[in-house]
């Protein structure tokens, strides 16, 4: 008995870490794809959206509309002010790029994570998979970013364009909340967490990189 409790207490916390990841992967790629269908939805009823915002000369009601016409066609339980569940964004994301995650407009989705849209020099999607004030709030464990692209014309951050142009190693640079996004949504897991300084694995060999080695297992 005395080793079998030696073993599950060296196996359990792994355990526990792989589900814990496994389950953040399928919530963001959920949501993500939530998103995908809300954006398709909006331009079938409001038209194509580099004309959603001809008429909206400020960062605010650019930021509302994409907000009106996103949530329209997603489902959540709460809308947000900036004294409630909006401050999420407030708390330590760092989405990388000008640095900023304030926003007015979010929601709270069935599934107790945060959407908050952002009009920076384009538009972004902020999401929170742990929701009001739970969770690390750190880009790349619990806070992700979609912005959208124009070539592909959603919001992806240019996800296939990031992994075609960053054929390399792993480096800080890519647990910000954007790149964090598009490695998940492409290769399914976030084991860019797991690397050090050097993109090398827990194993001390396997470099993880875009292209070859996108997993540590």
């Amino acid at each position: 008995m005395g080793i079998i409790g030696v073993v599950a207490a060296l196996t359990l916390p792994n355990l526990n870490s792989s589900t814990g990841e496994k389950e953040k992967v399928s919530k963001l790629q959920k949501i993500y794809s939530n998103l995908q269908d809300a954006f398709g939805r909006a331009e079938a009823v409001y038209g194509p959206f580099d004309e959603w915002f001809i008429n909206d000369n400020t960062i605010d009601k650019r930021e509302k509309r994409m907000f009106d016409r996103m949530t329209e066609f997603l489902k959540y339980s709460k809308a947000c002010t900036v004294t409630d569940c909006t401050a999420v964004f407030d708390k330590g994301g760092t989405s990388g790029g000008d640095g900023s995650t304030t926003t007015k407009y979010s929601v709270i989705l069935a599934d107790g994570s945060t959407v908050g849209f952002m009009y920076k020099s384009y538009p972004c999607a902020l999401v929170d998979i742990d929701g009001l004030n739970k969770g690390p709030n750190t880009a790349g464990k619990d806070f992700f970013e979609f912005c959208y692209n124009t070539e592909e014309n959603k919001f992806s951050h240019n996800l296939y364009g990031i992994r075609n142009n960053y054929t390399g190693q792993i480096h800080s640079e890519h647990k910000s909340s954007g790149y964090a996004a598009a490695w998940v949504i492409i290769n399914g897991n976030m084991d860019y967490l797991k690397v050090d300084n050097d993109g090398k694995c827990p194993d001390g060999k396997t470099v993880l990189d875009w292209t070859t080695n996108t997993t540590c297992k």
